[in-house]
């Protein structure tokens, strides 16, 4: 059932957004009653609290598995986790938009909570940015921290717009994000 109550609410914020959705909007449309819903979550910001949570972790996971391949060098790790947050828009499209947009209803302690663990995912990809520096895999004299804030631009912005069964598929928008990535537009001569 709490399960149920988070499909539900994460299907509600994004359409009507966190404010406009009531806790008796959720029970409606499951079919429940309010003390079902207090059963399982204190307050409608508790129950946003833990869908920002689930979201970023769950990011965090997947990142850090990445980072933790052995086998692959900087540039590999970087693309797969480019790749990562693309193909995650498939499948979490509206939990990243409610984490994003909805994210400002929170309390200071619980916002706190979450901007930890998104510093969690920007430090990750930053010590990526700094090895491949170190490893001569990119440039010297880019800002690793300038960079990092540019690439989470590019990619946390992608669940907005970015259509998994349009025309482009995840793996070419992975593969322009990448090229833009390490080798800018300008045309070389």
């Amino acid at each position: 059932m709490k399960e149920k109550i988070i499909e539900t609410s994460i299907e509600l914020f994004d359409q009507k957004g966190f404010k406009e959705t009531s806790v008796q909007d959720i029970v409606e449309a499951i079919g429940v009653t309010k003390g079902t819903f207090y059963y399982y979550f204190k307050s409608k910001e508790e129950l946003l609290k833990d869908i920002c949570l689930t979201y970023i972790e769950d990011l965090i996971r997947q990142q850090e598995e990445i980072l933790e391949d052995p086998n692959q060098d900087c540039t590999a790790k970087l693309y797969d986790i480019v790749y990562m947050l693309i193909h995650n828009i498939k499948t979490q499209r509206r939990s990243a938009r409610i984490f994003f947009r909805e994210m400002r209803h929170l309390n200071e302690l619980h916002l706190e909570e979450i901007k930890a663990k998104r510093k969690v995912f920007r430090e990750n990809y930053q010590k990526l940015i700094e090895e491949g520096i170190g490893k001569r895999e990119f440039k010297n004299h880019l800002n690793p921290d300038m960079l990092t804030f540019g690439i989470l631009g590019i990619t946390n912005w992608s669940y907005y717009w970015f259509n998994p069964e349009g025309e482009v598929s995840e793996e070419k928008l992975t593969e322009i994000y990448m090229d833009l990535i390490l080798n800018g537009i300008k045309k070389s001569d």
